[in-house]
């Protein structure tokens, strides 16, 4: 039986993942993949929009368990084996281990190329909204995330180089790129952000 709705992903995550920073982390990431799904499908791309977010919310399921990358029982090699064994589709689990590089798993299709592009950024996003007075994502402005961007001290967990080709992978500007992941996340600005 192929495990692809949303509820049995999520049902997943919150068994294996209990912080609530990463829980939101995940829901950021499934937003944006979303998003960026809805964006392709109007640019002729086929485009299975579960597939897309359950992907998303999936991505790290495994790391606050099994955080060791060395490790071929650690994130995301672990998490691999667990879809693999609840019947998740080949698409999305290479996607997922696509998105760490010392996977050497090749990002082939458009759903890892923008997991790969959406995740730090998602994170890069985040962290500019809380460090703001009002925690509104609503007039976060894509000059204040570029300027974080550069501020190497700031977020420092968020990996510049992987945002910038990330976005080369989808051949989205940068720029364009922040703006479309803001988008995607002022949806979820009570649930993240509390206003």
């Amino acid at each position: 039986m192929n495990k692809n709705t949303r509820d049995e992903a999520l049902t997943l995550l919150s068994e294996y993942t209990k912080t609530q920073s990463l829980l939101n982390h995940a829901l950021s990431v499934e937003a944006c993949m979303k998003w960026y799904g809805s964006y392709f499908q109007s640019q002729g791309h086929s485009v299975d929009l579960e597939l897309w977010g359950n992907t998303g919310l999936l991505h790290d399921f495994d790391y606050e368990m099994y955080p060791d990358p060395v490790s071929p029982d650690g994130h995301p090699f672990k998490g691999n084996s667990i879809l693999a064994e609840l019947g998740y589709p080949e698409e999305l689990r290479t996607a997922i281990m696509g998105h760490a590089h010392y996977t050497n798993t090749p990002r082939i299709t458009l759903l890892a190329k923008t997991l790969f592009a959406v995740d730090e950024l998602s994170g890069l996003i985040t962290a500019s909204v809380l460090v703001r007075p009002d925690k509104s994502i609503h007039n976060l402005e894509v000059k204040s995330v570029m300027k974080k961007f550069k501020d190497k001290a700031f977020a420092r967990g968020c990996n510049r180089d992987d945002i910038r080709i990330g976005a080369d992978e989808i051949q989205i500007p940068l720029e364009v790129h922040m703006a479309n992941c803001i988008e995607a996340l002022k949806p979820l600005s009570l649930q993240l952000f509390g206003v």
